[in-house]
C-alpha cells in the first residue's frame, strides 16, 4: 500500500513538529510554500503559529486561493490552533485587515484562554474514532463560538468547545505534536483508508 502524503503548509509556525510526528506515523510529508506544491496532496495540514500573519503570507506567496480551492475540493485537512482559525468562516475578533480561508461553517475567537503565560497541558475527553482522550497544550489558544449545522463537536475544555470536524475536516485549539499525542494525526491518516 502507498503511504500517504500529507502537506504541511510552511508559511510561519510549526511545522517540523507536525513533520515529525506525521513522519511517525508512517506518512511521507511535503512542505506547502506555493501553489505547485498542493498538487497530489492526500492530506494537508494548517499549523499553528500566529494566524494573522499565515494569512498574510497566504496571500503574500498567492497560495490562499489555491488553499481554498484544495480545501473545498475535498482534501482532508487538519488545522491546529492558527490552523483552526484559519479553516473558520467567521473570526470574531480579528487582527486589522485579518482574513480566513472560510471553508469551515464555524465561528472562533483567538487567544480565548489567555496570553502565552497562561498555557497548560491538559488532557480532554475525545469524541473522534479511535480514542477515547487526547493530551493537548493549550498556546494562546482560540475556542470555537458557533457552530454551523453540518459541524460536529469533540472535545471541550472549560466548557468551550476545542475541536470540531466538518466532513473532511478537522480543526483542533490545541496542540497534540507539542505533547507527543499520535491521535489526532492518526485519526487525519485514518480518513484515508
Amino acid at each position: 500500500m502507498r503511504r500517504p502524503t500529507v502537506g504541511v503548509l510552511a508559511l510561519q509556525g510549526g511545522v517540523a513538529e507536525h513533520i515529525e510526528m506525521l513522519g511517525r506515523l508512517g506518512a511521507s510529508t511535503r512542505l506547502v510554500r506555493r501553489a505547485e506544491h498542493l498538487t497530489g496532496l492526500d492530506a494537508l495540514v494548517l499549523p499553528g503559529g500566529e494566524s494573522s500573519t499565515i494569512d498574510r503570507l497566504t496571500r503574500l506567496f498567492d497560495v490562499r486561493d489555491p488553499l481554498i480551492e484544495a480545501i473545498r475540493g475535498g482534501l482532508p485537512t487538519l488545522g491546529t490552533c492558527a490552523g483552526l482559525i484559519m479553516l473558520a468562516s467567521q473570526i470574531d475578533d480579528p487582527a486589522p485587515g485579518q482574513q480566513s480561508l472560510g471553508v469551515m461553517d464555524i465561528g472562533v475567537s483567538r487567544n480565548a484562554f489567555g496570553s502565552q503565560v497562561d498555557s497548560a497541558e491538559v488532557t480532554l475527553a475525545w469524541k473522534g474514532t479511535a480514542v477515547d482522550a487526547v493530551r493537548a497544550a493549550f498556546i494562546r489558544a482560540p475556542i470555537v463560538t458557533r457552530l454551523g449545522g453540518a459541524v460536529e463537536a469533540l472535545a471541550e475544555h472549560e466548557g468551550k468547545v476545542v475541536a470540531v470536524r466538518q466532513g473532511h475536516l478537522l480543526g483542533i485549539s490545541f496542540h497534540p505534536e507539542l505533547t507527543g499525542d499520535p491521535s489526532v494525526h492518526q485519526e487525519l491518516l485514518a480518513s484515508l483508508e
